[in-house]
């Protein structure tokens, strides 16, 4: 029997299940206030969500930093990567519950979740206003993916744990397809590059910076 050209098209439906923690900016805006989406790692994975107040934005945010964005940060299932379907699932719903400035979304993530900051801007492209990965594992994107989407990576450059060749290659990948990225390297720091990224103003005051055209 010869093989036939066949076509399918349906619809699938997926059951998404996502604790996260929500931060609201203490004063109210007089205008909508932007999103900022927190991915921690591999770490923090787990079904008790406090366990994410530990490390990385929540974990300044809960000794006392006050920031102008509503923050969401999710947490992943144990044994479990960052997908981009509940993670865009849980963006749409939080933009539903919340007035929340469409043209400024921003996401940034550590270690695991640098890569799932990677992985989902690539699946979303011009969503994010910037992007800000953190010491993440490589992934496979398209740099053109990223065109409009400014990008500040961080790593330390004794990580021991993803090394910095990681990260490295991701910005080469964007610079030579055009795409505006920023790459900071801290040159005494092993793998905890996130403390002093998420402790000062540098990086919260350059998303403030951009807007999409959404």
């Amino acid at each position: 029997m010869k093989q036939s050209n066949q076509h399918l098209a349906t619809e699938i439906t997926k059951q998404v299940e996502l604790d996260y923690l929500l931060y609201l900016p203490e004063e109210t805006p007089a205008s909508p206030p932007p999103l900022l989406l927190f991915l921690h790692g591999a770490g923090e994975r787990g079904s008790d969500v406090a366990k994410v107040k530990e490390c990385g934005l929540p974990a300044q945010l809960e000794n006392g930093l006050e920031l102008p964005f509503v923050v969401v940060a999710p947490q992943c299932p144990a044994d479990s990567w960052w997908e981009t379907d509940s993670l865009t699932a849980l963006l749409d719903n939080a933009l539903d519950q919340h007035d929340i400035d469409h043209s400024r979304i921003y996401l940034t993530g550590l270690s695991m979740g640098g890569n799932g900051t990677w992985t989902l801007a690539n699946a979303c492209p011009g969503r994010f206003a910037a992007i800000a990965p953190i010491c993440g594992p490589g992934a496979f994107i398209n740099p053109s993916n990223f065109i409009g989407t400014p990008t500040w990576c961080f790593h330390g450059a004794m990580d021991d744990v993803v090394p910095i060749s990681d990260s490295v290659r991701m910005v080469k990948w964007l610079r030579e397809g055009d795409a505006d990225v920023r790459f900071t390297v801290y040159p005494d720091t092993a793998h905890d590059s996130w403390t002093q990224t998420y402790d000062g103003p540098e990086l919260y005051d350059w998303l403030l910076t951009h807007r999409s055209q959404a």
